[in-house]
C-alpha cells in the first residue's frame, strides 16, 4: 500500500458549488470510512420527511425524549436508503455497547444495529446522534477522482457542525472551516 494516499477519514466532504449531481448539490458528508477500497459517509445536512419518533415507531419502539423525537432523519446517501444509520458520540473509552459499531478513528461512531436506536429509546444511548436513512459510498478510487475534478472539498469534521449547528447552516459553516469566503468558488467568473 502506497504512503501518499489519501485518508479523508473523520472529514467532511463539502460539495462544490456547482456539483452537476443533484444528490449532492449543496451537501456536507461526514466520512466515516475511506480505504483503498473504497469511501462510506453520511449527508449531514440533508432532513427527509421523517422525525425520530416515527422511525422508532416504524421499529416498534417508543422516543421518551422529547428533543430527540422531533429531530429529523436525514438523507444519509442514495444506497441502502431503508437501511438506519446512527451517527453518535463515543461512550467512553471501551469497546462500542452495539452490535455493529464502526469506530471511526480520531472521530465519531456509526451504529447500524438496532440496539442503539433500543439503548436511545430507554434514555441511557448517546447523547447526540444524527441518524439517517442510506449512506453515501465510493468504489476504490472514486472519492479521488471526484476530487481531482473539483467536486469535493474537504476539511477536519467537526462535531458542533453536526449536532448543534442548525440545519441550514451546516453548509456555509463547513465551507468556513476551510478559511476562506465560498463565495469565491463561483463557477463562473464574476466582474465586478
Amino acid at each position: 500500500m502506497s504512503s501518499d494516499r489519501i485518508n479523508l477519514t473523520n472529514q467532511f466532504l463539502i460539495a462544490m458549488p456547482g456539483m452537476a449531481d443533484d444528490t449532492f448539490a449543496g451537501s456536507v458528508v461526514y466520512l466515516c470510512e475511506h480505504t483503498e477500497k473504497g469511501a462510506l459517509g453520511l449527508v449531514i445536512n440533508k432532513p427527509i420527511d421523517i422525525k425520530l419518533k416515527n422511525l422508532f415507531e416504524k421499529v416498534e419502539l417508543s422516543l421518551e425524549s422529547p428533543e430527540l423525537a422531533e429531530q429529523p432523519v436525514f438523507f444519509g446517501g442514495p444506497v441502502q436508503t431503508e437501511r438506519g444509520f446512527v451517527l453518535h458520540e463515543k461512550l467512553g473509552s471501551e469497546q462500542s455497547p452495539y452490535n455493529s459499531t464502526l469506530q471511526i478513528p480520531g472521530g465519531l461512531e456509526m451504529t447500524t444495529s438496532k440496539d442503539v436506536l433500543e439503548a436511545l429509546a430507554h434514555g441511557s444511548g448517546p447523547k447526540r446522534v444524527l441518524v439517517t436513512l442510506g449512506y453515501s459510498g465510493w468504489a476504490a478510487g472514486q472519492l479521488e477522482d471526484e476530487i481531482g475534478r473539483n467536486g469535493w472539498l474537504n476539511v477536519d469534521a467537526n462535531r458542533e457542525i453536526i449536532f448543534d449547528t442548525p440545519i441550514e447552516l451546516r453548509y456555509e459553516r463547513a465551507l468556513s472551516l476551510l478559511g476562506f469566503d465560498p463565495r469565491m468558488l463561483s463557477q463562473e467568473a464574476g466582474h465586478a
